[in-house]
């Protein structure tokens, strides 16, 4: 009887160990020591560098311990006897890149990285294998992990432009790319409605282009938006084609970074190993500029102001004059970004460059015949590749929007393919590196739910769909798929102007993005990942994220 009740209680520990395991994104290989006691982490336990070049990752973990569970640890280079969390690099431990092994035993937790990358993504998983509640002690399930990457691009984008956010939730939002192994963070300063980074040379960017007098109500007329009537402040509004007035709500709105900020934010993504690629929209999505500096529009004799409503790019004139005086403008700016951002890469945006008001601007027509171009899109070809020109002059390589391929693709670009996945198809064929974020799939602003609960983008993208997300064409050979560099969520704020609603839509769908980007194809199962997600739900709770409720009970939406 004894060993009847000793047997079950033993399973009954082993059922509780692995429901703690729940990791996201899932690693290459887990496995649970059921036999093993695992290990308790007590105010005595030490946290063991190997050397100071760790201190990040081992600071990292000790403020989640300390944020969120009331613990806070000694960082030390002194091995005790037992009672510690070692963190060390290896580089002969695995042949992939900024892999770890990483094994909790009673006495120690063993945590060794091939660089220093893969030491601080394996604390990410040691923060999953904490309990989601408070404790005097915080137990850990006895496992064995090996895990590595399998794309080296893993990114997420933040559009700041149409509504601002500032320093403090950029840090967050970083964190929260940190803490699902994301090393990529595209920060979309520049757009029609507001120029968010400081230029010293060019300070009206500032002054006027980061202000809009006003933002639209509601959704902008289009296919689709017929007939939808969503609730927003101050009231319900229904706008048609139809009835065509577009109202605004008349509130100022706007802001921007310093480049001393930004200097902060950039150390701040270091530590956590995210490489920050900054865009600054280009030929077209220009307005705030213009507003500022009219004389490098086409039409520089007409008032020019921030775009208050999304949208509609042929309605409204946003696209520079391609002449010798602007590009010398753009060369300024884009020497002062490079010299902030470290990043050996600078998006350049190049999409949705409506040709209308070059057709209509002599100066441009005089540009086009002079140098013999027979028509916009080779104009829009030469345009992206003397910015590339000089972006590769300064030891920089450029990324744009899948249209930088019309007229030619830019020789040394890489291609962020978001109509779909053809513009990724084409680069990855000619050898050119490809970050695929196709907007039916990976556009985190469009509706979680068919029946949303909050204003947002007409377009419907379930978790199951983000999750179920393959980056690598099919019809890629085994070559080309190489040149697939990765992939990468956007989040665009037409809708979001808080930063609980840029959490209410990233979570859980980012977690499924993570998954598509860190691991393996083959382990990739969607039934499995709503599973491990339930934990994830009171990790959420524990750290104050927004998410929606309705992901609680399934049956109901």
């Amino acid at each position: 009887m004894k060993r009847i009740v000793l047997a079950g209680l033993m399973s009954l520990i082993s059922v509780c160990a692995i429901a703690q395991v729940n990791i996201i994104p899932k690693p290459v290989s887990l496995k649970v020591e059921s036999q093993q006691k695992g290990f308790s982490i007590n105010t005595q336990t030490r946290i063991v560098i190997e050397n100071d070049s760790l201190r990040s990752a081992a600071v990292f973990f000790n403020d989640y311990l300390e944020q969120y569970l009331q613990f806070k640890l000694t960082i030390t280079s002194v091995k005790p006897t037992e009672n510690y969390i070692s963190l060390s690099v290896n580089t002969s431990i695995n042949k992939f890149d900024d892999a770890y092994e990483l094994g909790v035993f009673s006495q120690n937790i063993s945590l060794t990285g091939t660089s220093n990358r893969g030491v601080f993504y394996g604390v990410q998983t040691l923060i999953q294998l904490l309990p989601v509640t408070k404790a005097a002690t915080l137990t850990i399930p006895a496992v064995i992990v090996t895990d590595y990457p399998r794309f080296a691009y893993r990114g997420m984008h933040l559009d700041v432009s149409r509504h601002f956010f500032d320093i403090d939730f950029i840090k967050k939002y970083i964190d929260y790319l940190a803490m699902r192994k994301m090393n990529y963070f595209h920060w979309h300063l520049t757009d029609d409605h507001g120029w968010r980074i400081e230029i010293k040379k060019y300070p009206k960017l500032t002054e006027i282009g980061a202000w809009r007098n006003g933002s639209i109500i509601g959704l902008w007329p289009g296919k689709g938006n017929e007939n939808i009537k969503y609730q927003v402040l101050p009231n319900d509004v229904k706008i048609t084609p139809a009835n065509a007035v577009i109202k605004t709500d008349g509130i100022r709105h706007g802001g921007y970074y310093t480049q001393e900020e930004i200097k902060e934010v950039i150390r701040y993504a270091a530590d956590r190993y995210v490489t920050i690629i900054p865009e600054i929209e280009m030929p077209a999505h220009s307005m705030a500029a213009l507003a500022a500096y009219p004389e490098f529009g086409t039409e520089p004799n007409k008032p020019y102001k921030v775009a208050e409503t999304w949208g509609m790019m042929n309605k409204y004139n946003n696209v520079f004059q391609p002449n010798d005086k602007t590009f010398s403008f753009l060369e300024d700016v884009l020497t002062e970004v490079m010299n902030l951002f470290p990043s050996p890469y600078i998006h350049i945006g190049g999409d949705e460059a409506s040709k209308v008001w070059w057709k209509q601007s002599a100066e441009t027509q005089k540009i086009m015949k002079e140098k013999g171009f027979k028509d916009e899109v080779a104009l829009q070809s030469y345009f992206i590749h003397r910015i590339e020109k000089f972006v590769n002059s300064k030891g920089k390589t450029i990324i744009g929007w899948d249209e930088i391929l019309d007229g030619g693709l830019a020789p040394n670009a890489v291609v962020m393919s978001w109509r779909g996945e053809k513009g990724g198809i084409a680069a990855a064929k000619v050898k050119q590196k490809v970050v695929m974020s196709p907007e039916e799939k990976l556009y985190l602003n469009h509706k979680q739910f068919m029946k949303e609960d909050s204003l947002a983008a007409n377009k419907f993208l379930p978790l199951e769909t983000v999750y179920n997300y393959e980056p690598v064409p099919a019809e890629l050979n085994a070559e080309q798929a190489k040149y697939i560099w990765g992939a990468q969520g956007n989040l665009w704020s037409e809708y979001i102007a808080s930063p609980a609603k840029v959490e209410y839509m990233l979570f859980p769908r980012m977690d499924a993005l993570s998954e598509i980007q860190w691991s393996q194809k083959e382990q990739k199962n969607y039934a499995d990942f709503l599973n491990r997600l339930k934990t994830q739900f009171k990790r959420y709770d524990l750290m104050g994220i927004t998410y929606s409720k309705r992901y609680l009970n399934p049956a109901a939406n």
